[in-house]
C-alpha cells in the first residue's frame, strides 16, 4: 500500500484551494451564498398562526436541510457550509457569514470538535433572545468522540425532535404547524431512509466490513454491521494524520485474506492510502460502495443523499453476501 501522508493537506485539489487560496475561498463563499436557496425555505408564513419566520442558521446542510423540511413555510433557512467542495473542518467564516448569524434566532452546529470555527462565530456575533442547538451536547457525545452524527440513524431521529421542539418553543402559535411538519417528514419523507436502514440490519446485521475512516462508523453501528477497519486508522484519516505501518498492513491482510464482505470509503477524502485500498478489495472481487461528508451533489436533500448512500451499501453487501 501507500505510505503517502494522509493529511488534510492530501484531499483533493479543489479542497485544499479552498483553504490555502483567498481568492478561491472568496469565489466559494460567493457561491455558496448564491445557491443557498436550494437549501432555504423563504416562503413567508400563512394563514393561522403566528405569521412568523423563523431564521434559522446551520453550520452544515445537512443538519440545514433537515431543519428547513421540519420548519416548512414557517423557517428561512441558510447553511453555511452549502458546498461539496468545502472542508468543515478547515472553513474560514466570512463576514458575511458573521451578518447572517447575528440575525438568526436559531443556529445549529454539529459540535464534537468539528466545527469548531461555529462555535467562534457565535461567540463573536451574539444575538438577543437566540436559541443554539449544538448535536453534540444533544446526543451526548464529547469532544474526543466520534463528530459525525447525521450518519447515525439514531442521532437523526433525535436532532429532529430536537429542531421541533425548539421551533414549538420560539413561536408556539404554530405549534400545530410544527408537529405536522414532523410527522410528515418522519413517516413520509425519510421513509425510503427508514426503510433501508431496517432492511439492511435486518438482512446483513453482523457482517464484516472495511471503511476508510471514521464517517462510517455512526453509520455501520447504525446497521448493524461489524467494522473490523482498525479505529486508529479511522481516526487518523478523518483528522489528517499519518496512519501507522501497523494499521495499513492489518488493513492489507483483511483484504487480502477476504475477511471483510464490502469497503466503504468516503469519495471526498481519496488520499493515496485510500486509493491503495481500494484498489487493492477490487482486485480481490470486494465490492466497494462510497460515502461523501456533505451533501452530494450540491442540491440535494438530506435524505436524497442518504437513500442513494444506503443504496449503494445494499447493493454491495447483496453482492457479496449473495443474499
Amino acid at each position: 500500500m501507500s505510505t503517502a501522508p494522509a493529511s488534510r493537506s492530501a484531499r483533493p485539489t479543489a479542497r485544499i484551494a479552498l483553504v490555502t487560496a483567498t481568492a478561491a475561498l472568496t469565489a466559494v463563499t460567493a457561491t455558496a451564498c448564491s445557491n443557498s436557496s436550494s437549501h432555504t425555505s423563504n416562503t413567508a408564513a400563512t394563514g393561522s398562526g403566528s405569521g412568523k419566520t423563523i431564521q434559522v442558521v446551520a453550520a452544515e446542510n445537512f443538519w440545514g436541510s433537515i431543519a428547513s423540511q421540519l420548519g416548512g413555510s414557517h423557517v428561512k433557512v441558510t447553511s453555511i457550509i452549502n458546498n461539496p467542495d468545502t472542508d468543515p473542518h478547515d472553513y474560514e467564516p466570512t463576514a458575511a457569514d458573521a451578518r447572517t448569524v447575528a440575525g438568526a434566532r436559531y443556529t445549529i452546529v454539529n459540535g464534537i470538535g468539528y466545527d469548531t470555527w461555529a462555535d467562534k462565530l457565535l461567540a463573536a456575533n451574539p444575538g438577543s433572545g437566540r436559541t443554539q442547538l449544538e448535536v453534540g451536547d444533544l446526543v451526548g457525545i464529547k469532544p474526543g468522540g466520534n463528530p459525525h452524527r447525521w450518519y447515525s440513524p439514531d442521532d437523526v431521529h433525535q436532532v429532529i425532535d430536537k429542531i421541533t421542539a425548539d421551533y414549538k418553543k420560539i413561536a408556539p402559535a404554530d405549534a400545530a404547524y410544527f408537529d405536522q411538519q414532523k410527522k410528515t417528514f418522519e413517516t413520509k419523507t425519510l421513509g425510503d431512509y427508514n426503510k433501508l436502514i431496517a432492511d439492511i440490519k435486518a438482512k446483513y446485521a453482523g457482517t464484516p466490513i472495511g471503511a476508510s475512516e471514521s464517517i462510517v462508523t455512526p453509520l455501520a453501528e447504525g446497521l448493524g454491521l461489524k467494522m473490523l477497519t482498525p479505529e486508529t486508522f479511522l481516526d487518523a484519516m478523518s483528522e489528517g494524520s499519518d496512519p501507522t505501518a501497523k494499521d495499513k498492513a492489518t488493513i492489507d491482510q483483511q483484504i487480502k485474506n477476504k475477511q471483510i464482505k464490502i469497503y466503504v470509503y468516503n469519495s471526498q477524502n481519496s488520499t493515496p492510502d485510500v486509493q491503495a485500498q481500494v484498489k487493492e478489495a477490487k482486485a480481490q472481487g470486494i465490492p466497494v460502495a462510497t460515502v461523501t461528508e456533505t451533501l452530494t451533489p450540491a442540491g440535494a436533500s438530506f435524505q436524497q443523499w442518504q437513500t442513494t448512500q444506503l443504496q449503494g451499501i445494499e447493493q454491495a453487501l447483496a453482492k457479496a453476501t449473495g443474499k
